[in-house]
């Protein structure tokens, strides 16, 4: 999985989300590391959508345009538990070199 579809999955792990809420959620939980252009986040939540991994919640209108909302599915919030563990495994795996790696050294960042 990568990191956009990580992140606009994590958004939406919270709550339902319209695509520009989607945006300023990954931009806040990244520290604006990163930033989804809304071409992208558009393409990436039809992709979602068609995998089952999202499910529009509702739509409204507001000033005269459709705004939809987006929910996390079932199989969504199981292919995220699965990125979470993964990840999980690898920073435990990264953590750990990097002890090993200061011990090796006397605490040297060399």
């Amino acid at each position: 999985m990568n990191e956009p579809t990580f992140l606009i999955l994590t958004a939406l792990a919270g709550e339902s989300q319209h695509g520009y809420a989607v945006i300023e959620d990954v931009e806040r939980m990244t520290g604006g590391r990163v930033r989804l252009r809304a071409g992208t986040l558009y393409a990436a939540l039809d992709r979602l959508r068609g995998e089952g991994l999202i499910e529009v919640d509702r739509e409204e209108v507001v000033q005269s345009r459709l705004r939809r909302y987006y929910r996390l599915t079932g199989a969504g919030e199981q292919s995220l538990a699965a990125e979470t563990a993964r990840l999980r495994e690898q920073a435990t795996i990264a953590e750990g070199r990097l002890r090993a790696r200061r011990a090796d050294f006397g605490g040297a960042t060399a």
